[in-house]
């Protein structure tokens, strides 16, 4: 009986692994990067995976390996993603587009109203200070003394 409430636990770690799964997925679709960034999130996936595994092997079952424990994760992640996985990254996927959709119109809007007129602010307040140090700061001759009283013997 023991036997089966384990099982039945690692069967939920397997689905939570693919949940985990799915939602590195739904990222990727959503937000483009660039390959770098994709290498970390496939390396944070099999870490965030290992201490997953890890723990419900501590937790559930006294760190002790079994065949069974491995049977009911691959059947968790099987049973995952035949039934839930295609409406968990629909139902996801179309909740991030909406976020992104109510997100853009401030972002939008900080951008063209402060961020651009605090840039261009900024940019005119540097050339003046630019034209204001040229202006006031007299050029320093850097040449070398000897190769000042050898152009003067040469004159």
């Amino acid at each position: 009986m023991n036997e089966i409430y384990i099982f039945s636990l690692f069967i939920l770690t397997g689905m939570i692994i693919g949940i985990l799964f799915d939602i590195f997925r739904i990222f990727r679709k959503n937000f483009k990067t660039i390959d770098s960034i994709t290498y970390i999130q496939d390396f944070l996936f099999w870490i965030l995976t290992g201490i997953i595994l890890l723990y419900s092997i501590f937790a559930f079952n006294n760190g002790e390996l079994r065949g069974y424990i491995f049977v009911g994760i691959i059947l968790g992640i099987f049973l995952y993603m035949l039934i839930l996985s295609k409406p968990f990254v629909r139902i996801s996927s179309k909740i991030i587009s909406l976020m992104k959709k109510i997100l853009s119109v401030p972002i939008n809007f900080l951008n063209k109203y402060v961020i651009k007129p605090l840039s261009n602010l900024l940019s005119r307040l540097l050339n003046w200070i630019k034209k204001i140090i040229k202006v006031n700061i007299p050029k320093i001759n850097l040449k070398n003394k000897k190769n000042d009283k050898l152009s003067n013997k040469i004159q």
